[in-house]
C-alpha cells in the first residue's frame, strides 16, 4: 500500500497550489479520502474529505470557498486545489485513506510540506 503526495511547496500570500496523492495497493473507490494538516507545534487537523461514491466533500471552516478536494478514481489520485493561500495554512499536508468493513483500513501518506510566506 501507498499513498505518495506532490505538489507542495513555497507560495506567496494570496497564491495557489495543487496538492496530488497517488494510491496503489488497495481498491481506491471504496475509501474516503482526506487530506490533512500539521502545523509546528500544533496537532493535526483535517482539512478535507470526499466520500467514496456521492455525497458531498467536508471542509475545516478556515478552508470553505478557498480549498477544493477532488478524486479521480480512475487515477487512484486525490487532489487538493488550495487558493488564496494565508501563512497560517502553512504545514505538512498528508494524504488518509479509510475504510470500514468490519473493522477498520487507515492508510497515510508521507506528506508535502506547504509554505506560505513572502
Amino acid at each position: 500500500v501507498q499513498l505518495v503526495e506532490s505538489g507542495g511547496g513555497l507560495v506567496q500570500p494570496g497564491g495557489s497550489l495543487r496538492l496530488s496523492c497517488a494510491a496503489s495497493g488497495f481498491t481506491f473507490s471504496r475509501y474516503v479520502m482526506s487530506w490533512y494538516r500539521q502545523a509546528p507545534g500544533k496537532e493535526r487537523e483535517l482539512v478535507a474529505a470526499i466520500p467514496s461514491a456521492g455525497g458531498s466533500p467536508k471542509y475545516v471552516d478556515s478552508v470553505k470557498g478557498r480549498f477544493t478536494i477532488s478524486r479521480d478514481n480512475a487515477k487512484n489520485t486525490v487532489y487538493l486545489q488550495m487558493n488564496s493561500l494565508k501563512p497560517e495554512d502553512t504545514a505538512v499536508y498528508s494524504c488518509n485513506a479509510l475504510y470500514r468493513d468490519g473493522s477498520w483500513s487507515v492508510y497515510w501518506g508521507q506528506g508535502t510540506q506547504v509554505t506560505v510566506s513572502s
